[in-house]
């Protein structure tokens, strides 16, 4: 009790001591004001020797030096849970107790073989795709330079989709069937075609024929000997993805 009538001295002590800086032609506005009182707080932290009244002091320098706040700092010192507004409900909460239990408690041994599962099927996917890309790299060099540099200078995936499927569906023809016809009469639409077939290994020769008066372009895609299962990745899949990697 004899503290607290003590501490209650000391601030009525002090208060006065800011009452009669306040007073006076001296102090004209509130930043004058408060500046003088900071000037008094700092002058009497100085003479003092006291350590509680030192931290009393201190503490009404700090409350001085800070500014009034409205009231939506206020609320934005109490702005986290449980005061503040509430926060969106996360997707653990969202989920069922059962299935987060059986998450959060798989056995250790478990999750390390799972693990090591998905690493594996990663690398095998990997090397998977790595091997179908060599193919359709060395597939794409099979294309003599000035055909490719038309394909690329003039990229026309749509014309080239149906030239690969129509040579696709030839080479995977159990039918014995062995030649493809097509008349391709433009003459750099017949430049893609050939190179289509330059990819999937397979010979493609152009005749001219006069029909109604008109020379006729006919082009026949025989299979080679060497020729294989199609390229899993197209020439248009590959040639896309050439273009995105640059």
């Amino acid at each position: 009790m004899a503290s607290a009538d003590l501490l209650r001295r000391e601030e009525e002590f002090y208060a006065s001591l800011f009452d009669s800086a306040k007073g006076g032609d001296a102090v004209k506005s509130r930043g004058q004001m408060i500046e003088r009182k900071i000037e008094v707080l700092e002058d009497m932290a100085a003479k003092v020797s006291n350590r509680r009244s030192r931290r009393w002091l201190n503490d009404r320098l700090l409350i001085e030096l800070v500014p009034r706040l409205h009231v939506e700092e206020i609320k934005g010192l109490f702005a986290p849970p449980p005061w503040g507004e509430e926060l969106p409900v996360s997707a653990f909460c969202r989920t069922s107790v059962g299935e987060w239990d059986a998450f959060r408690s798989i056995d250790m041994d478990v999750e390390a073989r799972l693990v090591q599962q998905m690493k594996q099927s990663s690398t095998k996917q990997k090397n998977h795709l790595d091997r179908d890309e060599l193919v359709a790299l060395n597939s794409w060099h099979h294309i003599d330079r000035q055909t490719r540099e038309a394909i690329k200078r003039n990229f026309l995936p749509d014309l080239l989709e149906i030239y690969e499927e129509r040579v696709r569906t030839f080479i995977e023809d159990t039918s014995g069937k062995d030649m493809l016809v097509l008349n391709v009469q433009d003459p750099f639409q017949r430049l893609l075609l050939h190179g289509v077939c330059e990819f999937y290994n397979v010979s493609s020769t152009t005749t001219t024929t006069v029909r109604d008066g008109k020379l006729w372009k006919t082009t026949t895609i025989k299979k080679r000997s060497g020729t294989g299962a199609p390229s899993r990745i197209t020439l248009v899949s590959f040639l896309r993805m050439k273009k995105k990697s640059h």
